[in-house]
């Protein structure tokens, strides 16, 4: 992460093309184990997962299998899920589960009995004596660490004991969406699926709205779609942009979800038609019912011909009273704030996260074994909810259907297996990635190529 990068983010505004092997190469794959899952901070889980001492989780990139661990109430540790005598895992982790969690006040190995207990030192080694004082050193024998920070109320993990601090990596990411205090949100579902595309296929689907007129179009009646796209550092952000015009040049709109809709139409109406459709179509997530019902009113609490800027500032200021009313407090957010925090951010390399004041949509992806075409996709909603009414939720794992993901995320899940299969096509001369609404993208590859050593990107000729 810290070499030269051969690429700057300022050469990201001109056209662009990379290499596929990143996607359909079993070699790339086997080298991603090597130089890229041990050293990047990956998200775990959620904090809320792990409330009291001795509560865990178990997370798997690839082949490996890392304990995440509530030690003390104010302490989180990490290992790796393996037995410093033969390797049993400590914690099985059977095929079709996505992670497993519970609480253990220490941990034993099915194999020969060795104990641990939760701050990873082995209190029990059977028949010790037999090693003739060789494991008498406790650093022999104690549970290797891994490094484990929080973020967001996000459990983050990283393999590499020299890695830069969790805050240093986020960078500009944290700052710019620490004011939506994203860690005060809980689960409101969480569904997994196993899909037949690379992982970067898979994320790379949600890095920008380019995809919606070909995608969901359908969402192009109540809702404008043209967007931006932006480098910051190793991570990205899109939001809602205008086109340009002849003679002007292009501004940024209301960047997030909270926004009016279609241009042209009653923005009383139009707002209350895209919330409405967002929450019908993503799977009751990317707002909140609140919102919905906020719009809802608009037409009976303000008279025809309302500006669109004023509508949006009573709209949000409503449901901030109805949320109040049931003990949902939001956040204080400015425009500025909000502007500069776009509609979605992507942390490198495999977390994606579409926030708004009181709520998020996010997306992991990670490789399925070591099949280039293959990867574990998750998606999750996170919203405010009055204190102690938070669902309780497990990860589900719920078949690439409308009737499981709603309809959009469908839409969505429909183009991953047909990418990766024309990746792999004679006919694909190189990716074309859009310079102003697919940046996130080409610097997602800009970085994973100064980390992988291949897949450098290169101008397009004219």
């Amino acid at each position: 992460m810290n070499k030269p990068q051969s690429f700057r983010i300022e050469d990201l505004t001109e056209p662009l093309t990379f290499p596929v092997e990143a996607y359909i190469s079993p070699e790339y794959a086997r080298a991603e184990r090597e130089r890229l899952w041990p050293k990047v901070w990956q998200h775990a889980g959620r904090v809320e997962e792990i409330p009291n001492v001795g509560d865990y989780l178990t997370y798997e990139v690839g082949r490996e299998s890392i304990i995440v661990i509530r030690t003390a109430r104010d302490r989180i540790k990490a290992y790796y899920n393996v037995c410093s005598h033969r390797a049993r895992q400590l914690i099985d982790t059977p095929p079709g589960t996505n992670g497993v969690h519970g609480n253990k006040q220490g941990f034993v190995c099915g194999f020969h009995a060795w104990r641990y207990n939760i701050d990873g030192e082995c209190t029990y080694k059977h028949d010790e004596a037999d090693w003739k004082g060789c494991l008498s050193n406790p650093a022999r024998t104690r549970l290797t660490e891994v490094k484990v920070d929080t973020w967001g109320g996000w459990l983050f993990v990283n393999m590499d004991p020299d890695a830069r601090p969790l805050r240093e990596y986020l960078d500009e990411a944290a700052d710019i969406l620490d004011p939506f205090e994203l860690e005060k949100m809980r689960y409101k579902w969480r569904q997994w699926v196993i899909f037949d595309c690379n992982w970067k296929t898979a994320i790379e689907a949600f890095m920008e709205p380019y995809h919606v007129t070909g995608t969901h179009s359908q969402m192009l009646a109540n809702g404008d779609y043209y967007a931006y796209s932006a480098a910051h550092g190793i991570h990205g952000v899109s939001g809602f942009d205008v086109r340009k015009t002849a003679g002007a040049s292009s501004e940024k709109e209301a960047s997030s979800v909270t926004r009016t809709g279609k241009a042209g139409k009653d923005p009383r109406v139009s707002t209350y038609e895209l919330q409405k459709e967002i929450y019908e179509t993503v799977n009751n997530a990317s707002t909140t019912l609140t919102l919905v019902n906020a719009a809802k009113r608009l037409v009976d609490e303000l008279p025809e011909g309302t500006p669109a800027p004023e509508v949006i500032k009573h709209w949000l200021k409503r449901a901030r009273e109805d949320d109040a009313a049931r003990g949902v407090i939001w956040p204080t957010i400015t425009p500025e704030q909000q502007g500069k925090a776009g509609l979605a951010w992507s942390v490198f390399p495999n977390m994606s996260i579409l926030q708004g004041i009181t709520f998020a949509l996010c997306y992991r992806a990670r490789p399925y074994g070591d099949d280039p075409n293959k990867c574990i996709f998750e998606a999750y909603a996170i919203e405010r909810f009055p204190p102690g009414e938070e669902p309780k939720t497990e990860w589900v794992y719920a078949e690439a259907t409308q009737e499981n993901w709603g309809l959009v995320l469908s839409q969505d899940f429909s183009n991953m297996a047909a990418v990766q299969r024309g990746m792999h096509s004679r006919g694909f001369r190189g990716t074309l990635p859009n310079p102003h609404q697919e940046r996130k993208v080409t610097n997602f590859h800009r970085v994973l190529a100064d980390v992988m050593g291949a897949g450098h990107l290169h101008l397009l000729d004219k």
